[in-house]
């Protein structure tokens, strides 16, 4: 029997202790993945070279930290520092002679094949050139120093739409190549923004390592750029303070808001002709809401000779919502009642046939599954079908069925201290609305990054091509965008989409966000925030 040696991997260090929580999530599922074999911890001797940064900004990151960013221990499951080897290239280099380049050597003894960097400073060029697949490292570990770490201020100080998580090789001929970068919605605290992507990273990585060790080749491209970051200088410092004296003003108000019982999201609705490939949102009619009628997560759902829209409905200052359900009298909603209230939040109601039978997805996240309704009574009488991912955390699920296989999507939450459904589009092959057989994809998550993640509305075809409609969340603001993205390849070991378009809050006028698109015959509609 055939059997493909594990990837033999190494990991560049600054210490032989105080890992980490996203480092100690990445050593325990390398040790609990039968295709890497975690081989030695490389003590690198000068790890943080000659990065500094400021002891203004080494006191403002250790307390930013301490209080925005704290975060409970990971406890490792199968990852026990005190049984690795640790391979001290300090020590290593006095017991060797003054011609030797102890990295290379250790790279050669330990018959590595790539080295995962977790230092700014990295091995010798001649130890890259014999790894067979590189040094690995992120973006954030070039933006550290031994007592600061400034990764995404640059960012969040000047506002950008988005932070860039980049995971890069260097590799033989000293190319830098970038392997994977996806980019995530920013926020209010450069010390939180960093914490969150570490924790993404994890993801990131442990896919990117899957992969190599199925294909055995590195497909990377040529990195657009790794420009160094120095550290905020006290300029920056007084902006930065700046944003977030206003931010706290903001939550501070938010809040007096909610013990008033009011301040809630409010979204709106629009509805037009038009298909998911061509429609124009200018020229939608707006379905405006009530102040105890707050509709967003809009499905159509065609019944009879009859257009029925189900929708999250809310009032200013719930704490959670019921999926509610109404009919089209022209482009004008008739409100027929509440469809589906639980004791837990309900959003998403994805809406779908079965042959002659009528189900439901919503979004049950709180619930800790994935639950399927069948209509008992059109449009108001369901009951629970089916349920699976029993203590996953899971929002915004949609089935398709595609040449003759039916196919989840569905956003599940990877996470230890910061649960987000914004990040992860996770592929898997289904029975049906059943349930009970479910085949991952090879490479989950498909996609990756909170600016095309998140799904947005059903998938759809048009013409033989599938359509996914998903949120595109940037500039701090959840639903910032809505994506068409075209889905090229589909089946359990390749996934591949592209984006057609972006529609952005600027259709209409006093738009913050939009996050979500149906359709059913000619009909659409489409949700926005509105900026009150």
């Amino acid at each position: 029997m055939n059997t493909v040696r594990p990837l033999r991997i190494g990991v560049l260090v600054a210490r032989k202790e105080g890992f980490e929580n996203w480092e100690l999530m990445i050593f325990d599922r390398i040790m609990a993945d039968p295709r890497f074999s975690l081989i030695t911890f490389i003590v690198h001797p000068n790890p943080f070279g000659d990065m500094k940064a400021s002891r203004l900004f080494e006191l403002e990151s250790h307390l930013e930290r301490r209080l925005l960013a704290r975060q409970s221990r990971y406890t490792p499951k199968t990852f026990d520092a005190n049984r690795q080897r640790f391979d001290d290239l300090r020590v290593l280099g006095t017991y060797a002679a003054a011609d030797i380049d102890v990295p290379r050597q250790l790279v050669n003894e330990r018959e590595l094949d790539l080295v995962i960097r977790l230092t700014p400073a990295s091995l010798s060029s001649d130890a890259i050139r014999d790894l067979p697949f590189g040094e690995w490292a992120f973006n954030f570990c070039d933006q550290r120093s031994r007592k600061a770490d400034w990764f995404s201020y640059r960012d969040v100080i000047s506002k950008s739409a988005a932070t860039e998580l980049l995971l890069y090789a260097k590799q033989d001929d000293g190319r830098v190549t970038s392997i994977a970068s996806p980019s995530f919605n920013i926020k209010f605290s450069a010390a939180r923004n960093a914490a969150f992507l570490k924790e993404r990273a994890v993801t990131l990585l442990m896919r990117e390592l899957g992969r190599l060790a199925d294909r055995r080749e590195l497909k990377a491209e040529p990195s657009r750029r790794n420009d160094v970051v120095e550290p905020p200088s006290s300029v920056d410092m007084v902006r930065y303070a700046g944003g977030l004296s206003s931010h706290f003003l903001a939550r501070a108000i938010k809040a007096l808001r909610a013990r008033m019982h009011s301040g809630s999201a409010i979204w709106t609705l629009y509805t037009g002709r038009g298909r998911i490939d061509d429609f124009d949102p200018r020229e939608s009619v707006e379905i405006p809401p009530t102040k105890s009628d707050i509709k967003a997560d809009p499905f159509l759902f065609q019944y009879g000779n009859e257009c029925y829209l189900f929708y999250e409905a809310y009032a200013d200052g719930d704490r959670k919502a019921h999926i509610a359900v109404g009919r089209f009298r022209g482009d004008k909603i008739e409100p027929v009642g509440i469809a589906l209230s639980c004791d837990h939040h309900l959003s998403y109601p994805f809406v779908f046939r079965d042959g002659k039978s009528i189900f439901m997805m919503p979004e049950t996240h709180q619930s800790r599954r994935i639950e399927i309704w069948r209509c008992v009574e059109f449009p108001l009488k369901w009951e629970l079908y089916s349920t699976a991912f029993e203590g996953r955390s899971a929002a915004d699920s949609v089935l398709t069925r595609h040449k003759g296989k039916w196919w989840l999507f569905t956003n599940l939450s990877d996470f230890h201290a910061y649960e987000d459904h914004c990040s992860e589009l996770y592929l898997f092959e289904v029975d049906g609305p059943e349930l009970k057989r479910i085949i991952s994809h090879k490479h989950n998550p498909v996609v990756i990054g909170s600016t095309v993640a998140r799904n947005g509305g059903r998938i759809l075809e048009r013409n033989g091509q599938l359509y996914r409609p998903s949120q595109c969340n940037a500039h701090g603001i959840y639903g910032y965008g809505l994506n068409i993205m075209e889905i090229e390849e589909l089946s359990l070991t390749a996934y591949r989409e592209r984006c057609i378009r972006t529609i952005t809050p600027d259709f209409k006028k006093g738009l913050r966000g939009c996050h979500h698109f149906d359709a059913a015959g000619e009909r659409y509609v489409v949700d926005a925030r509105l900026s009150l």
